[in-house]
């Protein structure tokens, strides 16, 4: 219930606090504010990011749980293996699925995080952690990373800086930073963005606009939480926004329409090729954080089914981003993160489907500072599946945290730094720490 009347404006780091020797003392908060120009300047001194280039991350979101052994991890020829296959890709000494053959090509661009280890098996919940770092919690809702990210980002921009294409159950959210920080959600780029072509003539457009928006604006502010120097809404902060957006030439990055039909058919002529061949236009006009949703990979019955026809979407798309991100000079600033909630169990169930699985599973990472064709952390072959004990099976295992540590510092962000949340309690940008054999000791 706190995050519903959420201010980010008033949220306070917490060194900021120490070093005016305020903490504790029942000062606000509200004056001192930590510049974003701060962050910006830290992380640059640490070698981990240029001003000139701002980090971005792209998040391939597999909803429903995708099957580690169909996709990033295979044990082919065992007991749990299953129908899929091994095959060699461009990164010496890795092997993924052979439902992967394109994404096979782009492995020397890419890092594998193999054991992956979360505390939730329900998908909500599993989401919730998986895209916050944090676990539920009823008293506050956490930030997602595109929120955390657009939070250090001060320059001005017609464009969403988050933005979710074909959103699932669970779209990035602001949390306790506040919904300006949601991310904007659009459907397949096929059609024209929704909602933001005028329907009237330019006279009426410009009456509403104008003298009956002033209006409706201020009887919406009494008693709402305004600007104090403005006199303005949250409500009216964001309707600006929106108009600007309406009016901008930026729109065209979700025109996939005008890309070539070669690079079109590269991606694949699939609602979420498509989303894939967008998110790229949409870093390259300068949004922050795009997250991409493909869904169907929840298969508790026929799981080779299906995960080899999620894996036949996924394929084309992920090595054609990868691609061209590094043809573009991209991937050096853009992290491509592909994950979901959770794996899938190496046991194959009566249903010859695979159930949820969150103790090691696989993520992919590439750019922004991640080392490129590695493979952090394993699974065994036969794993003995004690219910007691499932990190036995697991070699260095990785834990939501640590992973959600790792995209904050490559992205140039501080995963220690505190902030005061809403409710007065200081808490980590993330729980973990850094993976540092991930990182390209190149970037720093």
């Amino acid at each position: 219930m706190f995050n519903r009347f959420c201010r980010p404006e008033l949220h306070c780091h917490r060194r900021t606090l120490l070093g005016a020797g305020l903490l504790g003392a029942g000062f606000s908060g509200a004056s001192m504010l930590t510049p974003i120009a701060r962050a910006l300047a830290a992380a640059e001194a640490s070698g981990r990011i240029d001003p000139s280039r701002p980090r971005s991350v792209i998040l391939l979101w597999m909803e429903g749980g995708p099957s580690q052994l169909e996709t990033f991890d295979p044990h082919p020829g065992t007991s749990y293996g299953g129908d899929v296959g091994a095959i060699k890709t461009t990164a010496k000494g890795i092997q993924i699925s052979d439902l992967l053959p394109q994404t096979a090509t782009q492995m020397h661009l890419a890092s594998l995080v193999r054991s992956v280890v979360g505390n939730e098996g329900e998908h909500h919940r599993a989401i919730y952690q998986v895209k916050t770092g944090y676990r539920p919690d009823p008293t506050l809702t956490h930030p997602s990373i595109g929120a955390i990210l657009c939070e250090h980002d001060s320059q001005a921009f017609d464009l969403p800086r988050h933005v979710c294409i074909l959103p699932g159950n669970s779209p990035g959210r602001g949390g306790y930073l506040g919904g300006k920080f949601d991310a904007f959600k659009v459907n397949d780029p096929a059609g024209p963005v929704t909602d933001v072509q005028r329907r009237v003539d330019p006279e009426r457009y410009d009456a509403r606009i104008g003298d009956l928006m002033d209006v409706v604006e201020k009887n919406f502010a009494r008693g709402r939480l305004a600007d104090l120097e403005t006199a303005r809404t949250l409500h009216r902060g964001s309707t600006d926004a929106a108009l600007q957006m309406m009016s901008s030439e930026q729109l065209t990055a979700f025109d996939v329409t005008q890309e070539s039909a070669s690079e079109l058919e590269a991606f694949g002529d699939t609602p979420f090729g498509r989303g894939c061949l967008a998110a790229t236009r949409l870093i390259e006009t300068g949004v922050r954080c795009v997250e991409v949703n493909l869904g169907g990979w929840d298969s508790h019955v026929t799981n080779h089914t299906l995960q080899s026809s999620a894996c036949e979407t996924l394929d084309p798309a992920l090595a054609s981003l990868l691609r061209r991100l590094e043809q573009r000079d991209l991937l050096s600033t853009t992290l491509v993160v592909c994950a979901g909630e959770f794996g899938r169990t190496p046991r194959i169930n009566p249903a010859e489907g695979r159930d949820h699985w969150p103790h090691g599973f696989s993520v992919l990472m590439a750019g922004a500072g991640i080392r490129r064709g590695f493979v952090y952390g394993a699974t065994a072959s036969e794993p003995k599946l004690d219910p007691a004990h499932p990190k036995r099976d697991i070699s260095d295992p990785v834990t939501v945290g640590d992973l959600h540590a790792t995209i904050l510092h490559v992205l140039g962000i501080d995963p220690a730094e505190e902030l005061i949340t809403p409710i007065g309690r200081p808490l980590a940008r993330s729980e973990g720490q850094p993976i540092k054999p991930l990182l390209d000791s190149k970037v720093g």
